[in-house]
């Protein structure tokens, strides 16, 4: 789940005018009338790219530590309203800092959300920093050095591939990653979302990631599917996304299913929920509804999303504990 994703229109138009951002004229793109007009026009996406036309622009009125702050908290209190105890959430530091925002900034604000999250709702979180795929490798050097510190020292818990995926193959960012693992930095990145299954192979063999973010052009690769399945590496599924951004038609042509089958980890994510109206719980009925999953068949994604994540392993215990208690409940 990206942190960006989750800027509603109304925290949206509130901070471009509390920070003087001025956004597209309504004569230049109507979606700008207002909230609602923009919520609208988030309905009808038709790609990847379209989606971060808006998603770039929407960023643009994160200022303050108070902005990033305010964005995340408003994402916490809308997932723990869906029953969520553990977050892993990515932030895309390069996208402010291109515009001039501080690092620090960036990262301070995010933070103190996650701080208040953990003090007020006992839910655990991890901030993972990803990388810009449309901009240089170069500047991704620069802002893997800006964050390194946090990253070996457990502030951040790791770094991510993210942003417009065709036509830029993972392995250009593999001397960070291979600096990353040589200081034991948790890596993943987005690969088979619109891009193809070579990206998925690419990610795993010259990245080394340890789980694969959206993965649906998977099951397109019998060979590569047996080697996640084996390996356990988790996939991070995001349903109603995929839907919204037209890889697939509907969520039943997902391959949760094959997954299930086959053995394959994977976990049910939002992506960008305030872009495609479906938070966690929306997503994890979207699935139900086109899949009729048994219990036994939740049990098993459930622990693959604990076994999978990066928190620790006493964290991890705590949420194992708490799924046997729910799903004797329903037993």
């Amino acid at each position: 789940m990206h942190l960006e994703g989750s800027l509603e229109p109304s925290l949206l138009f509130s901070l471009a005018s509390r920070n003087g951002i001025t956004l597209p004229s309504p004569e230049s793109d109507p979606a700008f009338a207002s909230p609602d007009a923009l919520l609208d026009r988030y309905a009808r996406f038709t790609s990847l790219d379209d989606f971060l036309h808006y998603y770039f622009i929407g960023m643009s009125v994160l200022v303050h530590v108070e902005d990033f702050e305010a964005l995340a908290w408003e994402y916490f209190v809308r997932a723990h309203a869906d029953g969520v105890v553990h977050a892993e959430v990515s932030f895309d530091p390069q996208a402010h800092t291109a515009r001039g925002i501080k690092y620090a900034i960036v990262r301070d604000g995010t933070l103190k959300a996650c701080q208040r999250a953990e003090r007020e709702f006992g839910m655990s979180t991890n901030l993972i920093l990803c990388f810009l795929r449309h901009l240089p490798v170069s500047q991704a050097a620069v802002t893997f050095g800006d964050a390194r510190n946090d990253l070996t020292s457990g502030r951040l818990s790791g770094i991510g591939l993210d942003s417009s995926e065709r036509g830029f193959p993972p392995g250009a960012w593999q001397a960070i990653y291979d600096q990353a693992k040589s200081s034991k930095i948790r890596r993943t990145a987005h690969a088979g979302e619109e891009g193809p299954v070579e990206y998925i192979r690419e990610a795993l063999e010259k990245l080394d990631i340890e789980r694969i973010d959206h993965g649906i052009r998977l099951p397109e690769d019998a060979d590569l599917v047996k080697v996640v399945a084996q390996r356990k590496i988790m996939v991070t599924l995001c349903p109603l996304s995929n839907v919204r951004l037209q890889c697939v038609k509907g969520v039943a042509e997902l391959p949760i299913q094959r997954f299930l089958d086959e053995g394959v980890p994977f976990s049910i994510n939002s992506d960008d929920p305030a872009y495609f109206s479906g938070y966690i719980l929306d997503n994890y009925c979207a699935v139900q509804e086109a899949f009729s999953l048994t219990l036994a068949d939740w049990e098993n994604i459930a622990n693959a999303s604990i076994l999978g994540s990066w928190c620790g392993e006493s964290r991890k215990s705590v949420m194992l504990s708490k799924l046997k208690e729910v799903l004797e409940d329903h037993r």
